[in-house]
């Protein structure tokens, strides 16, 4: 595969750098040591336009081509998950209930990779910005940091980014035009009525066949209500209460998720989400507190960016996957897709555990491909001039 000689030398820090991040996960926005890692790195390549801070520990790091350009945005997520190890690998986490289970300490390492080389050849037009963004996983650190302004702030101009993928062969980007990944609404909903003895069900107000009466109506939402050319997702996940046989529970807890891409679709379910559980509670007698969680928006990849990111990458790997399905999953990057053109792809590292297992690992044999896609993506966008 043409990976970049010099970034083919930098294989072992990658390595380095990607299992240090591994052993030290954090969570959700508070991602300061892998922060002060990453500007650590930075200074050691000789970048000196550092901004730290942004989304509480996001970093955003500006390198400089030779002369008059645009700006191009470089984006990797930092933050693990909130779940125990299974690797057995001497680089496992050291923190217990945390661990990097879907590739951040990878995409970091791979960024650092190509700052590495940008910073030491500055073989482009313009600037890079590199985005080191933390809360991917959790509360959109994406959406922070693009409500605080780092777009206008830094002049960019398009945003890319990459994830790694265990379900593609090693040496295989993917992707595809318009929607990638979907929008993605929680909800949670807690049914009071009236408890009491089990064998007296006509002195309570029993929030029980209220519950499943929801449950089986908001499934059929879907396959009854969305056009069945649109994809919608509609998952309870949570059904929980009562603590004995003999007993009517005074209330009942559900909650649950919605996938879409079209913004009608999705606001369609959400309608649909609040009838339901308005109606099936007056008809039952109790009283419902829904609390409707709108999340990440659907990640939709923009077709002259995403036509030139699969060029880019038919140069670096041997295999590019352009018109591949979406995924019902989601991706805090569509923030920063609204705000600019620019497309995500899936870096292929072999097939393996999947994202979000215990026993998943990021292969740092793709670090030197992502690296190297992300330069490649720089130098052919912004060119020097003769």
């Amino acid at each position: 595969m043409p990976i970049v000689n010099r970034i083919a030398d930098y294989a072992d820090e990658m390595r380095t750098w990607r299992r240090h991040l591994h052993q030290n996960p954090e969570l959700s926005l508070d991602c300061h040591g892998t922060a002060a890692f990453v500007v650590a790195r930075l200074r050691e390549f000789g970048i000196t336009e550092i901004h730290e801070g942004i989304a509480q520990s996001g970093v955003v790091a500006i390198i400089e081509g030779q002369g008059e350009g645009p700006v191009t945005a470089l984006r990797a997520d930092m933050d693990a998950l909130p779940m125990d190890e299974e690797t057995g690998a001497e680089h496992a986490s050291l923190v217990p209930g945390k661990m990097h289970a879907c590739g951040h300490d990878g995409h970091t390492a791979m960024l650092l990779g190509a700052a590495k080389y940008l910073s030491e050849t500055r073989n482009f037009a313009g600037k890079v910005a590199l985005i080191f963004q933390p809360a991917e996983e959790t509360i959109g650190g994406g959406r922070i940091m693009v409500e605080e302004g780092i777009m206008d702030r830094f002049g960019v101009s398009e945003v890319y980014a990459i994830h790694t993928d265990p379900s593609l062969p090693l040496g295989t980007m993917a992707t595809t035009r318009g929607p990638i990944m979907a929008a993605v609404d929680d909800f949670e909903l807690v049914l009071t009525g009236k408890g009491g003895h089990a064998a007296h069900p006509d002195l309570c107000i029993d929030p029980v066949p209220c519950a499943l009466a929801i449950g089986q109506a908001l499934l059929s939402v879907p396959s009854r209500n969305a056009d069945p050319l649109k994809s919608l997702v509609v998952s309870l996940t949570t059904v929980q209460g009562g603590s004995a046989t003999n007993v009517i529970p005074e209330t009942m807890r559900l909650a649950g998720t919605i996938r879409s891409f079209d913004p009608e679709i999705r606001a369609m379910a959400e309608r649909r989400l609040r009838e339901i559980v308005e109606g099936q509670a007056m008809a039952y007698g109790v009283t419902a507190a829904l609390d409707f969680q709108p999340n990440y928006p659907p990640t939709v990849n923009h077709a002259a960016q995403t036509d030139f990111a699969v060029k880019v990458a038919q140069g670096v790997v041997p295999e590019v996957l352009d018109e591949i399905a979406p995924s019902m999953g989601a991706e805090d990057f569509s923030y920063m897709l609204e705000a600019r053109p620019g497309s995500f792809l899936y870096l292929g590292q072999g097939i393996g555990p999947s994202v979000h297992h215990p026993k998943f690992d990021f292969n740092d044999e793709a670090a030197p491909l992502g690296a190297s896609y992300f330069v490649k993506l720089i130098e052919t966008r912004q060119p020097l001039r003769a």
